[in-house]
């Protein structure tokens, strides 16, 4: 897919963002919505039809200062979910939408948050090795991110199985809120915070 845009909004209304600012552009590109936002209830901005995401430019969505969680799509609903669960045990969690995959944090947002944070999660909801891999090598190998690790980078991804259809198969095959927090607590407490 190199030479094209490669969007993955969190919901729709990032989604009409990124189409808006495809659309003054001449750009090839792919928005990869996510499927159960169809089905939820957003707050939508009253310049719906004007407004727009940079492409390339993470969002940081909480500030954190123990662990930087960084992902995209469907997976910043669970991610978010599961920073309220850290947060009631007292690990504070930066949590980052990339927001495209193509072009890749041209600020070097994720970088800085490991400067501050020195731990890191890549949540997926893709195969093993796939965008979780990608991320993984452009923040701590494109950037240099690895100078910043006190604790070994972690990658949460699917399961290495072909996922069932429904939500009841989502849970079994797909990273859930339970499974971040698990992931999370792990690094911390290898750390000894």
């Amino acid at each position: 897919l190199r030479g094209m845009h490669v969007c993955v909004p969190r919901n729709m209304t990032q989604a009409a963002g990124m189409y808006n600012t495809l659309l003054r552009g001449d750009d090839p590109a792919i928005v990869v919505e996510v499927l159960n936002a169809y089905r939820f209830k957003e707050r939508l901005p009253d310049n719906i039809g004007t407004f727009t995401v940079p492409l390339g430019v993470p969002e940081v969505l909480r500030s954190g200062t123990d662990l930087t969680l960084i992902t995209y799509g469907a997976c910043v609903k669970v991610a978010d979910e599961a920073c309220e669960m850290l947060k009631s045990q007292g690990i504070s969690v930066e949590l980052i939408d990339i927001q495209t995959l193509l072009p890749f944090d041209l600020p070097r947002v994720c970088l800085e948050s490991l400067k501050k944070t020195s731990r890191v999660v890549f949540l997926d909801e893709d195969f093993e090795g796939g965008a979780s891999a990608y991320m993984l090598q452009q923040v701590l190998e494109k950037q240099g991110g690895y100078r910043w690790l006190d604790s070994q980078p972690v990658t949460l991804a699917a399961k290495a199985h072909r996922p069932a259809y429904g939500q009841d198969g989502d849970y079994h095959s797909k990273p859930q809120v339970e499974d971040v927090v698990e992931a999370v607590v792990k690094v911390i407490r290898e750390a000894g915070l």
